[in-house]
C-alpha cells in the first residue's frame, strides 16, 4: 500500500459517508473522478508546485475544477489543501471509486482471451461470474494471443488461469520440483 493511499483513505471515507448521508454518490464520484484527473496532470503539478502556500494552491486548483465541484467538493480541496494533501487527490478519487463499487454491489472483472469473446460467451461469462461474486460484474475484456486458449479472468484479488499458457506453465513448475 502506498503512502498516498495511507494519507487519501480517511478523506476518500469521510467523503463516502458525506455522500451517502445525502444521496449523491453519484455526484461526488464524478466530481473527485474530475479532480483527480485534474490532479495527475503534469502541468498542473508543475503549477502547484510553483505556488508557495496552501491557501493559493487550493484556490488555483478549486479554479481548475470550477464548474466540476460543489460547494462541499471544493471544501474538501481547501481542507486537503490545508493538510499539505493535494497530491493525494487522485487516490482520493481511486479510492472513493472502490467504495461506491463496493457500495453499488459491483465489480470490475478483467478478462484475458487468445481470442475476442462472442457477445454471446461474453454474456454467459458475466451470468456465471455474478453467481459466483453475488455482484453485478463489469466485464473488461482484452486478447493476448500468448495464453494460447482458454481466459484469465481478475476481479479484485482473485485471479482465474484457465488458459493453455497457464496449465502449461503449472506442468513445467510441477515437473522440475
Amino acid at each position: 500500500m502506498s503512502e498516498l493511499t495511507t494519507i487519501a483513505r480517511p478523506y476518500a471515507k469521510a467523503a463516502f459517508e458525506l455522500a451517502v448521508e445525502k444521496g449523491t454518490v453519484e455526484a461526488w464520484n464524478e466530481m473527485l473522478f474530475f479532480a483527480g484527473q485534474v490532479a495527475r496532470d503534469e502541468q498542473v503539478q508543475l503549477l502547484l508546485g510553483g505556488i508557495a502556500t496552501e491557501a493559493e494552491q487550493s484556490d488555483v486548483f478549486i479554479k481548475l475544477c470550477a464548474e466540476q465541484l460543489d460547494e462541499q467538493g471544493q471544501n474538501l480541496i481547501k481542507l486537503m489543501a490545508e493538510n499539505e494533501r493535494l497530491a493525494a487527490i487522485p487516490a482520493v478519487a481511486d479510492l472513493f471509486a472502490e467504495l461506491k463499487a463496493d457500495y453499488d454491489k459491483e465489480i470490475d472483472v478483467n478478462v484475458v482471451s487468445a481470442a475476442a469473446l462472442a457477445e454471446e460467451e461474453q454474456a454467459k461469462l458475466v451470468a456465471a461470474l455474478e453467481k459466483r461474486f453475488a455482484r453485478k460484474v463489469k466485464l473488461n475484456c482484452s486478447i493476448d494471443e500468448t495464453i494460447v486458449s482458454g481466459l484469465v479472468i481478475k476481479a479484485g484479488d482473485t485471479v482465474i488461469d484457465g488458459s493453455i499458457r497457464g496449465k502449461l506453465d503449472r506442468l513445467v513448475t510441477t515437473l522440475q520440483s
